[in-house]
């Protein structure tokens, strides 16, 4: 009877990603402040997505707020999130994983799971700690950015290892943390239970009531009577979780669902004029950030936070898929208006969405001669868009240039006034 070897996860996390990528595109700026928040400029209403470990120590956390951060950690200095930038370290780190192990799935930008199962010969059966120590050192030198990895027999392990890996000031650690096969629950022992992913405040507060708080206190529970207390079936999750039992394997990513663009406004807007030029800057952004990724969509969202907090949304399935600026705004304006009509109230955040991507890529397929006489195409329904060759041709031409000569080289006449600039804004 064959014995199966214990599988071999990782977990790569990117190193404050966000505020590191940041001082690599401005090293003058950002790249000279220890004490960074990257999320929006000082005075904007939007949130930290990520902060330098200098600024934690302050309190700042991701999801905070701009204002209340700048309360906590005065000194700090604040900038956008280099979206574009960000995008590209990405998948250059994802590609230096790649040639390391068989199978790499992506968690989120900064995050990866890999399954090294069966390349212990192809590194000269070292040890996963040095095989980590490897792949960590390729990181950096292809792309300049630091990673952590944990190490384990599950997903679950390597996340929690993770943590421990991070060279956070005066930890110690190394960037690689491997928990040993057979050593999982000792491990564990000392996190909280709201440590463990999947516990939820509602569940954590709920194992506070019955006496749980670590995870060494549910491993001396046996299933039946955390079953009792919590239900059979979370009970006998629990039980597994906390001894590190996690058989999810790692897969591929599945393909992209949607492409998004949100901004909330440094103040609430109420003209209908400055709210739909909004509209138009989002639709030049997000049908870019379609393009580049060789999309095209057929169901457009449109979502508006008011001033109040009320989160509202319409969205529309077209019968063409669509990839242009004009098509998106057409959809989307007409979307707004429908929202705009039922509760006219200071907007907060707007965003536009994509999605139902089209099976055929920008791109693909053999070039079309065009012609001056074509057959014009069948009239759209009302506020429905339709894109011919003509258009899609147009359209590159357009990302071409702006690639070239910069984002703002060509944009709409109606987003040249600053006049009517409505201020700070942040793009979430």
């Amino acid at each position: 009877m064959t014995t199966l070897s214990p599988r071999r996860i990782l977990l790569v996390d990117a190193d404050a990603f966000f505020v590191a990528v940041a001082r690599q595109e401005d090293p003058d700026g950002a790249g000279k402040a220890s004490l960074l928040i990257v999320g929006g400029r000082p005075g904007s209403r939007g949130v930290v997505c990520s902060a330098s470990y200098e600024c934690r120590a302050y309190g700042v956390r991701s999801a905070m707020p701009i204002s209340r951060a700048l309360k906590l950690c005065p000194q700090a200095t604040c900038v956008p999130v280099p979206r574009g930038a960000c995008s590209a370290r990405s998948k250059e780190i994802q590609q230096v994983l790649a040639t390391y192990a068989p199978v790499v799935q992506a968690s989120s930008i900064d995050e990866w799971y890999c399954d090294m199962g069966g390349t212990e010969a192809l590194y000269g059966h070292e040890s996963l700690e040095a095989t980590a120590h490897r792949i960590r050192d390729a990181v950096f030198a292809a792309t300049g950015l630091t990673v952590s990895i944990g190490a384990g027999t599950s997903r679950l392990v390597a996340k929690m290892a993770v943590e421990l890996a991070k060279p956070k000031p005066g930890t110690g650690a190394t960037g690689v943390h491997c928990v040993t096969p057979g050593s999982e629950g000792e491990f564990l022992a000392p996190f909280r239970l709201a440590d463990l992913p999947m516990v939820g405040p509602r569940l954590s507060a709920t194992l506070e009531r019955i006496g749980l708080d670590t995870i060494a206190d549910a491993q001396r529970w046996c299933i039946t009577d955390l079953q009792s207390r919590l239900g059979e079936r979370a009970g006998a999750w629990l039980h597994r979780r906390v001894r590190g039992i996690d058989d999810s394997v790692v897969t591929p990513r599945e393909v992209q669902k949607q492409v998004s663009r949100e901004e909330t406004f440094g103040r609430d807007l109420h003209d209908d004029d400055l709210i739909e030029r909004e509209l138009l800057r989002l639709a030049v952004r997000v049908s870019t950030d379609l393009r580049r990724q060789g999309l095209r969509a057929r169901t457009v969202t449109v979502k508006l936070k008011d001033a109040d907090f009320t989160t509202r949304s319409a969205q529309r399935t077209l019968a063409q898929a669509i990839e242009s600026e004009q098509s998106v705004i057409k959809a989307a304006r007409v979307l707004y208006r429908a929202l705009r009509g039922k509760r006219r109230v200071g907007v907060r955040l707007l965003g536009i969405g994509l999605s139902h991507f089209d099976d055929d890529a920008v791109g693909t397929g053999p070039a079309v001669q065009l012609g001056f006489f074509a057959a014009p195409p069948a009239p759209p329904t009302e506020g429905e868009p339709v894109e011919n060759a003509k258009d899609r041709a147009l359209t590159r031409a357009l990302d071409r240039i702006r690639d070239r000569y910069g984002s703002t080289a060509i944009i709409p006449a109606r987003l040249v006034d600053q006049a009517s600039d409505t201020g700070p804004r942040v793009e979430e």
